[in-house]
C-alpha cells in the first residue's frame, strides 16, 4: 500500500478518495469487490496543484505564455511550441462532447461496479481535449457536440449535461444507434 507522497514502484496505485493534501482516505482504499483501485491518480509534486484544485471542485489546465494556448494532460512544457513558460490556470468547466463509448464490462475495480458507464472525450471550452466520464445522463440521450459541465467524483473531474443543453434536430447530428441501423 502506498503512503501519501510515495510513488508506485511495481504498478501499485494509491486508492481511495484523494484529499486536498493529496492523501487518500483510508475508508475508500478498496472497492466492495476488494483489491486495488485503478481510478485514482498518482499524485506527485508536479500534479498536486491540479488534484488539490479538483478536491476543492475546481478544474485547472496548463496554459502556455509563449503561444497563448492551453493543453491537457498536464505537462511541464507546451506541446505546441515547446516553451517551458507554462502555468496552471482555472478552466471554465464547460465542454462539448467529442465522442463516447458505453462500457458494459470492465474487470478493474471499481469500474466493474459502475457498469454500464460512459467513457468519453470532451473538448474543453479553452481548447484541449480531455478523457473523462459522462455522468447523470442516459447513454441514448448523448449527442456529439452536447454541452457539458464539470463536476467531481472523489476528487476526479467528470462531466454531466450542461443545464439547458438542447439536442439539435435528429437530421443534424447522427446518433451512434441510428448510424448502425439498417432498413430493408
Amino acid at each position: 500500500m502506498l503512503v501519501s507522497g510515495e510513488r508506485a514502484s511495481s504498478g501499485e496505485r494509491p486508492s481511495g478518495e484523494v484529499r486536498a493534501s493529496g492523501e487518500v482516505r483510508a475508508a475508500d482504499r478498496t472497492p466492495a469487490s476488494g483489491g486495488a483501485r485503478f481510478d485514482l491518480p498518482e499524485v506527485d509534486a508536479f500534479t498536486r496543484p491540479y488534484w488539490d484544485a479538483a478536491a476543492e471542485g475546481r478544474l485547472l489546465i496548463r496554459h502556455c505564455a509563449g503561444c497563448d494556448r492551453a493543453h491537457h494532460y498536464p505537462r511541464e512544457f507546451c506541446p505546441h511550441c515547446w516553451s517551458e513558460d507554462v502555468r496552471w490556470r482555472p478552466a471554465s468547466g464547460h465542454a462539448t462532447l467529442y465522442t463516447w463509448s458505453v462500457v458494459h464490462r470492465n474487470d478493474l475495480p471499481p469500474f466493474g461496479e459502475r457498469v454500464p458507464y460512459v467513457a468519453a472525450v470532451v473538448d474543453l471550452a479553452e481548447g484541449p481535449r480531455m478523457m473523462t466520464e459522462v455522468v447523470e445522463c442516459e447513454d441514448d440521450a448523448l449527442w456529439i457536440g452536447m454541452g457539458l459541465e464539470v463536476t467531481f467524483r472523489a476528487g476526479v473531474p467528470v462531466f454531466r449535461p450542461r443545464s439547458g443543453a438542447v439536442r439539435p434536430p435528429s437530421s443534424a447530428v447522427p446518433s451512434p444507434s441510428s448510424a448502425s441501423k439498417t432498413t430493408s
